[in-house]
């Protein structure tokens, strides 16, 4: 007699049977051998699921100082914002006077700027420091190597916005607030640095040929070594830091007393008549000595921060 099977009973699997060859297929019958997602190669290419490889995940070196996405979007923000500011700068400039007179401080060329980069970086080897005139008036730039000009401290900052940005992107610090007070720190310290130079030479009045674009001029020079020592830190670290440091110290130094001294001390024998002349030799060898150890601390103040 046989019992009911209360549930499920157990079946042999049946294979299905293939369609007969002569028959037409309407569809094609997949359910059988449905592949898996890696063999129809859905990950195989395309999205990486499994993260960057670890090689990229390092710290800051060689590798990642040109490579971080952060780095790139703070070179990237940072030259906007420079050339935002230059054409500020530029706006502000024309209403105050003629763009005529800015073209001397940047009439340059090729050779011209890569002698002056190499006076200001070894200086030492410079023998010749006068200044060549024309008719009592000086030669451009591109005539005369040691006439000051505004091209090279105009881009030595812009390139110092953009390292700062990429510094600051490398070690995640990068905001575009920071990038900004970095910027306008700059800035400010060039036109401090100015006014006090302008007011110093009224006061005392030292009379000499010296403009006010040419005190920004050399005011600027020192950007150039602010650039070589951020370079040489993000490169090499604290020690090649130091280095550049001290050699761009030096180097700045040297230059602004070789400078400045023809333009501020050679006028001494026109100030020889009247009283207290003989002080006057004195203050100008201050205020040109004074110039020149200011540079070195605006250079650690505004690189400091930048290099760890």
């Amino acid at each position: 007699m046989d019992l009911p099977h209360h549930g499920y009973r157990a079946t042999k699997p049946r294979a299905r049977a293939a369609p007969a060859t002569g028959d037409p297929v309407l569809f094609e019958d997949t359910s059988s051998a449905a592949p898996g997602p890696s063999s129809q190669g859905y990950y195989a290419s395309g999205y990486n699921m499994e993260g960057p490889p670890n090689d990229t995940q390092g710290g800051p070196g060689m590798n990642n100082l040109f490579t971080d996405p952060m780095a790139s979007a703070a070179m990237m923000y940072g030259s906007s914002l420079a050339n935002r500011g230059q054409e500020i700068v530029n706006k502000e400039i024309g209403r105050f006077m003629s763009v005529n007179k800015l073209k001397y401080f940047f009439a340059v060329d090729t050779r011209y700027v890569l002698k002056k980069l190499m006076i200001l970086m070894f200086p030492y080897t410079h023998q010749d420091w006068d200044v060549r005139y024309h008719r009592d008036t000086p030669l451009t730039p591109r005539q005369d190597v040691n006439a000051p000009d505004l091209y090279i401290p105009t881009m030595a900052f812009i390139t110092y916005i953009l390292l700062a940005g990429m510094a600051l992107g490398i070690q995640k610090r990068f905001s575009p607030e920071v990038l900004g007070l970095c910027a306008s720190t700059a800035l400010v310290w060039v036109i401090i640095e100015v006014l006090i130079m302008l007011l110093s030479l009224y006061l005392l009045t030292v009379h000499s040929d010296l403009s006010t674009f040419d005190l920004i001029a050399y005011s600027g020079y020192k950007y150039v070594g602010i650039i070589f020592t951020m370079v040489c830190g993000l490169l090499f670290g604290s020690d090649g830091y130091f280095v550049a440091l001290a050699w761009s110290s030096f180097a700045i130094m040297f230059f602004i007393v070789r400078s400045l001294k023809m333009k501020i001390l050679t006028s001494v024998s026109s100030d020889s008549m009247g009283m207290g002349s003989s002080a006057k030799p004195q203050i100008r060898i201050y205020i040109t000595v004074a110039t020149a150890v200011f540079q070195p601390i605006i250079i650690y103040w505004l690189t400091s921060h930048l290099v760890r």
